[in-house]
C-alpha cells in the first residue's frame, strides 16, 4: 500500500490527532462503518461529508450490498454520486439511476463451487443477489438474514437460485464461524472464485478478480482520480483490497482483525461516528 501518511497504526482518541493533509475522495463502506443501527446516517457525519465536498474532496460509497438494496440509503442521503456496490460488481449512478458496469457471475462456475465446498464442510445454506438495479436476493431453504428491511426472496430449491443472471453467492454454515468457512471456501474454491467475508453471517463468492477494489478503481476512473488521492474507510475483510487500493485505509473500532492487520489508522466505532471523525480532522467541521 502506498501511503500519504506514514505507515503506523495508531488509535485515534477525541482530541488526539495527527497531521494529515486532506485528500480528493473519500471511500467510504456502509455497515458497521458509515451506517449505525437501522441504517441510519448520524447528523454529525452527514456534516463531515458536506465539510469534505465543500473543500473540495468527493464521496463514493462502496459497498457488498447490491444495488438494490442500497437505493433506500442513498436516497436517505440525499446521494447523487456514483457507488460501488455488490462487492465491487457493480458502479452505480445514483443521480441517473443508472448501472455503468456491472460484471455478472457464471452460474455454472457457481455451482461447481458450491460443490466443492459441500464437499469439503458439508451441506451450506446459499442465497443470490440477481444482476440488475431491481434485482432480487433469492434465498433457497436453511438459509438466514438478519436484514429483515431487506428485500428478499425465499425460493424451494437451490435450482431456482440460477434463473436468472447474478453477481454473487452468500454462503452459510449449520457449525462453522465466518472465519472458518471463508478459510475452506478458499483453500477449496480459490481458484475457481474470489471469497470474502463481508460481516456476520456473510461469507460471499463473486467473480475471480471482482473486489471492492476493482469497483473502486473503475468508479475511480470516471471521476478522473486515482488511489494515491483516496481515503477508504471500512471494518470487515472485504475492505482488505479497498485499502491496498487507497492511500490511507481507515478501520474501524473493533474491526475485523484481517482489516486491522492493514490498516492504516483505527478510529473510533460507526456507532461513535468514528468516520466523522477523521473527516473533521481532515477537512475541519464540528
Amino acid at each position: 500500500m502506498t501511503s500519504a501518511l506514514p505507515h503506523v497504526p495508531f488509535d485515534v482518541l477525541p482530541g488526539v490527532f495527527p497531521d494529515a493533509l486532506p485528500y480528493a475522495l473519500v471511500a467510504t463502506d456502509l455497515d458497521g462503518t458509515l451506517l449505525r443501527a437501522a441504517d441510519a446516517v448520524s447528523a454529525r457525519s452527514r456534516a463531515a461529508l458536506r465539510a469534505a465536498g465543500a473543500a473540495g474532496a468527493r464521496h463514493i460509497i462502496v459497498t457488498g450490498r447490491p444495488v438494490p438494496q442500497v437505493r433506500h440509503v442513498l436516497d436517505g442521503l440525499g446521494y447523487t454520486g456514483l457507488a460501488v456496490c455488490g462487492q465491487g460488481a457493480q458502479v452505480y449512478d445514483a443521480a441517473a439511476g443508472l448501472l455503468l458496469h456491472s460484471v455478472a457471475m457464471d452460474r455454472e462456475l457457481a455451482e461447481v463451487a458450491l460443490g466443492k465446498i459441500e464437499a469439503e464442510v458439508g451441506e451450506v445454506f446459499a442465497a443470490v443477489n440477481q444482476e440488475g438495479i431491481d434485482a432480487e436476493m433469492l434465498m433457497e431453504p436453511g438459509y438466514r438474514t438478519w436484514h429483515a428491511h431487506l428485500p428478499t426472496v425465499r425460493v424451494a430449491r437451490r435450482s431456482d437460485l440460477w434463473s436468472a443472471p447474478i453477481t454473487k453467492v452468500l454462503l452459510q454454515h449449520p457449525r462453522l464461524s465466518d472465519d472458518e468457512l471463508t478459510a475452506v471456501a478458499r483453500s477449496v474454491a480459490g481458484d475457481l472464485v474470489n471469497v470474502t467475508m463481508a460481516g456476520e453471517h456473510t461469507v460471499e463468492l463473486q467473480p475471480p478478480g471482482i473486489d471492492k477494489a476493482s469497483g473502486l478503481a473503475v468508479a475511480a476512473e470516471l471521476l478522473d482520480v486515482s488511489g494515491s488521492e483516496t481515503i477508504a474507510f471500512g471494518d470487515m475483510p472485504n475492505d482488505v483490497p479497498m485499502f491496498a487500493w487507497s492511500a490511507h485505509g481507515v478501520a474501524m473500532a473493533g474491526a475485523h482483525p484481517e482489516l486491522l492487520a492493514v490498516a492504516d489508522e483505527v478510529t473510533l466505532s460507526n456507532e461513535a461516528d468514528g468516520v466523522a471523525v477523521v473527516l473533521e480532522r481532515l477537512y475541519g467541521g464540528r
